[in-house]
């Protein structure tokens, strides 16, 4: 896994996205990750230009003398990162794999959490589902790695382990419910998947709709390959292995027209990094 390319992407983010913002209004994290809502701060005297939304009338009508609220924004975001860990997620594309890049856009996710006094929390679900608890910066990253190499998703060089055979543990039920338990207001969720054998398209439909869900659909050539015959990747038993799958797109491009930038496209032959946060904005 390329961490030092994701520190990179977020030196570069610092320099573009960062600048000129204040401790609690962040580049990408301020206009999608909204936070828990604004908090009183102190009275100042009203001055030409201050919106009149926030003129204190008690005031007003006591001293004759018009002041404004100010707040401060509560920051504090939990965003709740969903990587699919099934076995069509271990194809990609120049020895890149789709779930090598969820894993990156996880730890940038990380980093950037650290730069917003944000905390990101990992739920890994392949044929068991882990939660990685919510940390932020170089911790977790550090953190997040040691997890998946103790699940043995990651080798002990923090490569992708694409020998790891995945078994039949969890239903798309159970991964639904899991899902399910982080969607509150209070939460952002990023859904990092292929959803060739994730949850059925009814069911992300009804995620979909809430506003504080961010759903990146990650691609190989191979899922954008019609051609090919794709009986030749069905899976031959209750573990695959190397990647090996069935491949359903069946709703997808449904999905991504319905939904907008609430459902987007992400391609591991392109510098999805960098698309990732283009996305975000």
């Amino acid at each position: 896994m390329n961490i030092t390319e994701v520190r990179k992407v977020v030196g570069r983010i610092k320099a573009n996205l960062f600048k000129n913002a204040n401790s609690h209004s962040v580049g990408m994290l301020k206009t999608n990750f909204k936070g828990t809502g604004l908090q009183f701060k102190e009275h100042q005297v009203y001055t030409f230009g201050d919106d009149i939304r926030f003129i204190d009338w008690k005031i007003l009508a006591k001293t004759s003398h018009p002041y404004v609220k100010t707040f401060n924004e509560e920051r504090n975001v939990e965003i709740v990162v969903v990587i699919d860990a099934s076995a069509t997620m271990l194809t990609g594309y120049n020895g890149v794999s789709k779930l090598q890049a969820s894993i990156e856009i996880c730890c940038l996710l990380y980093l950037l959490a650290k730069e917003s006094n944000d905390f990101v929390h990992a739920l890994i679900v392949s044929d068991e589902i882990i939660n990685v608890p919510k940390k932020s910066g170089e911790a977790g990253v550090s953190h997040l790695i040691s997890v998946l190499e103790d699940h043995k998703i990651l080798d002990e060089h923090g490569h992708v382990n694409l020998q790891r055979t995945v078994g039949e543990g969890v239903d798309k039920n159970q991964k639904y419910l899991s899902i399910m338990k982080h969607l509150n207001s209070k939460r952002e969720i990023v859904l990092l998947s292929d959803f060739n054998d994730f949850i059925e398209t009814s069911v992300l439909k009804k995620i979909l709709y809430r506003s504080n869900v961010h759903s990146f659909q990650i691609l190989s050539p191979l899922d954008e390959a019609k051609s090919l015959p794709y009986a030749l990747f069905a899976s031959g038993g209750k573990g695959t292995r190397g990647g090996l799958g069935k491949y359903d797109l069946s709703g997808m491009k449904e999905l991504s027209n319905e939904f907008g930038k609430k459902f987007r496209r992400l391609r591991v032959q392109e510098k999805y990094l960098e698309n990732f946060v283009k996305e975000m904005r």
